[in-house]
């Protein structure tokens, strides 16, 4: 394809994103899935200037306003990237944008004003609003300063680069040094992580689809901190284990090879095709110690009847998502789930139903990819103040109990990872131990908070029921 050809295709791929309610992964991947024609080559210079103009909508956004064009497009924003980011003069943009045969249009009299005003600037200007530099969108600016204080402004500009590319190794099949080897086989070089013992960072962005190491099961694809989080469920071989929010099973996987394929993990998860995704990475790891087991919501009477029967729950949360803005920087802008104020009541409801499951002695582990207060901390303090059996476990003696005996990559209770401490996506656990001896039980919480007039009776009596 010729550059002004490539053009083209960034602005129509960022037209399908803009108008299709999918992330732009996923978006990403079906354009390029339906235009084989696109050699390998073509299609990593499109994916990176396409991302490279989401990573970059707010600033790009603020420049064409002042620019005196009209609104946004996504040919708008690729006449402003090339302008303030790659430092093309008017005249090589003019030629690129030629109409010829696969070049884009020719420009319009109110394009080629902005082209004027925007040559020979930069994307930084002295004006532009601290939130506009750090592509933080208003709904999330109050949550982020009251969780990130004083660290806003550096977490927030780590949040704008691209994420590394990690692997997880399978214990099962794999160490990380062997893994390393056969890694080099297919010209990938990687380096063991800096926290996780199970993790590799790859050297650039190689195609692993085709990778023997990859096919074969020796290694997956999870960030760090993700990783991080399985390690602090702290699986053991013959517990019993269930991962209530599975998804497409990344964490599954890393528990179940923990547990070195001994014992039981019930993948759970309300979205049953997930989990029939999920069942090829198992087999191709080789586990066979996990079973799917889809949900109709999180109350599911599945739940009653398995009641305090698993040593670990490992509930990663529905969330914002907002640690994870380096590999998903359209998340910023487009709400393609639920908001805030629907999230929060949901974690709640999530994380009081799959407590039941724990049994006395065991854990819960609440774990969110989310930077927020309000989704973290404050979401364990409330569950904590009505459900007296259960106490924090903190993240020391947590990793205090693994043979390893390495530090835990954080100070305090909880298992807090952020991309500028720790050069991971930003997580969040709690550990949550269920008191083998319980002082007080459900009922008499329950009886305690109705003669307090703390809760409703009907609404009480439902919860139980369910």
């Amino acid at each position: 394809m010729t550059p002004a050809a490539r053009l083209q295709a960034v602005i129509d791929l960022l037209t399908e994103i803009d108008e299709t309610p999918r992330p732009a992964d996923a978006v990403m991947s079906a354009y390029f899935r339906n235009r084989r024609y696109i050699g390998s080559k073509d299609r990593t210079a499109i994916a990176q200037m396409a991302y490279a103009i989401l990573r970059r909508h707010a600033r790009l956004g603020w420049w064409i306003e002042r620019g005196g064009y009209e609104r946004p497009t996504p040919r708008a924003r690729v006449l402003a990237y090339l302008l303030l980011e790659e430092s093309r003069n008017a005249g090589v943009v003019l030629e690129m944008f030629s109409g010829g045969k696969f070049a884009p249009a020719r420009l319009t009299d109110d394009e080629l004003a902005m082209v004027g005003k925007l040559e020979s600037h930069t994307m930084d200007h002295p004006d532009m609003p601290e939130t506009v530099r750090v592509e933080c969108p208003d709904w999330a600016e109050g949550p982020m300063r009251a969780s990130l204080g004083e660290r806003f402004g550096v977490e927030m500009e780590k949040l704008l680069e691209a994420a590394p590319l990690d692997l997880r190794i399978n214990p099962l099949k794999a160490n990380q040094q062997s893994a390393i080897k056969a890694l080099a086989k297919a010209q990938i070089t990687a380096e063991t992580t800096q926290w996780s013992p199970l993790g590799l960072r790859v050297k650039g962005r190689p195609p692993l689809g085709s990778v023997e190491a990859f096919k074969d099961g020796l290694v997956e694809i999870q960030d760090e901190g993700s990783q991080l989080v399985a390690l602090a469920v702290a699986p053991k071989p013959g517990h019993q284990v269930v991962d209530f929010c599975a998804g497409a099973g990344g964490k599954t996987l890393a528990v179940a090879a923990l547990m070195k394929n001994k014992g039981r993990v019930v993948a759970c998860d309300v979205l049953d095709k997930r989990l029939k995704r999920a069942a090829e990475r198992f087999r191709r790891a080789g586990l066979h110690n996990i079973e799917a087991h889809p949900l109709t919501s999180e109350r599911d009477p599945w739940v009653k009847r398995h009641k305090r029967k698993f040593d670990r729950v490992l509930v990663d949360a529905p969330c914002s998502g907002t640690g994870t803005w380096r590999r998903n920087p359209d998340a910023r802008w487009r709400q393609l789930g639920p908001g805030l104020e629907q999230l929060l009541p949901l974690q709640a409801n999530i994380l009081d139903s799959a407590a039941r499951l724990v049994k006395p002695g065991g854990r819960l582990i609440y774990a969110t990819c989310s930077m927020l207060h309000d989704e973290n901390e404050a979401q364990v303090e409330a569950f904590l103040q009505t459900h007296h059996d259960f106490i924090v476990k903190p993240v020391a003696e947590v990793w205090a109990e693994e043979e390893a005996g390495a530090p835990p990559p954080v100070e305090g209770p909880y298992l807090r990872l952020t991309p500028a401490k720790h050069d991971t996506d930003g997580f969040f656990a709690a550990v949550l131990e269920r008191r083998a001896e319980e002082s007080v039980s459900e009922e008499s919480v329950s009886d305690v908070a109705l003669e307090q007039g703390e809760v409703d009776p009907v609404e009480l009596g439902k919860a139980i029921d369910a």
